[in-house]
């Protein structure tokens, strides 16, 4: 057990009771427990296996490679359209746990199989996506923006590709295209932080509000 993880229970201003439960059932399966990404984070080996956390609506516990399980009980959800790899189990009451509790260690043991193994998601290629009309359009019209935007890793190229060419309006993927222009000439990705204060270098832990 990590000290961090008590504090940050000790701290959570909602679902500490479904937070703990879910602790202790990742615990009894035989994980580490470390805190990473300014969350707990529990491992087998010192390879990721899922994260905890609490949002609004519901908690979360986040399998890193969930999109490699079976998952026969239909309990794991993709939090967004781009989402490739993690897949998670959302609720909102420790009664859910304790009713899914052994889908939940099966799924835990799935994933150390996934590691023993040494299997990895296949990801999308950036050139794998379609570019969108208006980032190509902007980026045959300016040299210096072709060439900081080929400078980028893929992961970074992948992402802005994604962003762009997610909005259903020409006008609105216009838009996201001059607001990224910024960023791809000094050499950030989308989610890259612009403002030096994250502590998650290089990306963006929400540390900017601190300059409102």
């Amino acid at each position: 057990m990590d000290e961090r993880v008590d504090a940050f229970l000790d701290n959570a201003k909602l679902w500490q009771p479904e937070l703990r439960r879910l602790r202790e059932l990742l615990l009894e399966c035989g994980l580490d427990e470390q805190f990473k990404w300014r969350a707990p984070c529990y491992t087998w080996e010192g390879k990721n296996i899922a994260m905890i956390g609490g949002f609004k609506a519901h908690c979360v516990l986040a399998f890193f490679k969930g999109a490699l399980l079976r998952d026969p009980a239909g309990l794991l959800v993709q939090q967004g359209p781009n989402t490739e790899s993690s897949r998670s189990y959302q609720f909102t009451a420790v009664s859910d746990l304790d009713r899914h509790a052994a889908a939940l260690r099966a799924y835990v043991r799935e994933a150390i199989e996934v590691e023993q193994a040494g299997l990895k998601v296949e990801h999308t290629r950036a050139d794998q996506i379609p570019m969108p009309d208006e980032l190509a359009q902007r980026l045959a019209s300016d040299l210096a923006l072709k060439t900081a935007y080929e400078a980028l890793t893929p992961g970074r190229r992948k992402a802005y590709q994604q962003h762009i060419g997610a909005a259903k309006q020409a006008k609105t993927r216009a838009s996201r295209v001059e607001q990224a222009i910024p960023r791809i000439l000094d050499g950030k990705g989308l989610h890259d932080c612009i403002c030096g204060l994250s502590k998650r270098m290089p990306a963006c832990d929400g540390s900017h509000r601190a300059l409102k």
